[in-house]
């Protein structure tokens, strides 16, 4: 069981604050991975809760290699992202007011896997071409990668 869970167990629904990190993978072309998440059936990028002790790049690594079988080399911070815009409430009734790390990562190895336990299908999109049922919390980063892509 890990961290979050123990914490649930104990206080239920309630509001947490979770920190965790997200991998922001870019292929040779370009195109961003992302997921089809099993909680809430959107799409986001690969990424979660931190455990104790675990640095934010220890759970990017951890968290990528999880949920898509790839394992990342060199990660490049993004950014810090938290506030009230990251408040999130998950299908089951789990209240959450995100802080998470994103990392850029293009340096990556192994083979793409579908079907990990939170993961329902995994791919790499155009940025100009996006599913639209993308996982609230992880806009913010999509966003700012897409302005700061050069044209």
């Amino acid at each position: 069981m890990g961290y979050i869970q123990e914490l649930r167990a104990l206080v239920g629904t309630r509001p947490l604050i979770m920190n965790g990190s997200c991998v922001v993978l870019l292929d040779a072309y370009d195109r961003l991975l992302l997921q089809r998440r099993k909680d809430n059936a959107l799409w986001g990028l690969p990424g979660g809760a931190m455990e104790i002790g675990e640095s934010y790049e220890d759970t990017a690594r951890r968290e990528l290699l999880e949920e898509t079988g790839l394992r990342a080399g060199c990660l490049s911070m993004l950014g810090l992202y938290s506030g009230k815009d990251l408040h999130f409430r998950y299908p089951n009734g789990d209240e959450v007011f995100l802080i998470f790390a994103a990392y850029l990562c293009t340096d990556y190895e192994g083979e793409l896997q579908d079907g990990a336990d939170e993961v329902l299908e995994a791919g790499f999109f155009e940025l100009n071409r996006l599913p639209g049922a993308i996982h609230p919390p992880d806009w913010p980063v999509i966003r700012k990668l897409i302005a700061e892509m050069p044209k």
